[in-house]
């Protein structure tokens, strides 16, 4: 534990931090968690979860919880797979 002021207040800090990384890294699995699951079901429910889920990485990338260039590689991939499905 630290005893500086200044430590104290990182800590804190890099929690809080580590915790909203943590929710949108979270809701990032989810949506494309959601958006397999519609590709499954039909064409017209993968097209508007792909248009939230693309949102969703964007939002992340933006924030700076997932690099811009892997945000850019999970939507091509995303992409990839409307396109077969």
């Amino acid at each position: 534990m630290p005893n500086i002021q200044s430590a104290k207040k990182r800590v804190s800090v890099s929690e809080k931090k580590n915790l909203r990384n943590r929710m949108v890294k979270s809701g990032v699995k989810t949506s494309v968690r959601k958006l397999n699951e519609a590709v499954a079901e039909s064409a017209e429910a993968a097209s508007t979860q792909y248009v939230a889920t693309v949102s969703a990485i964007d939002k992340a990338a933006a924030k700076g919880v997932i690099h811009k260039n892997a945000a850019d590689r999970k939507k091509a991939r995303l992409a990839k797979m409307i396109a077969k499905a």
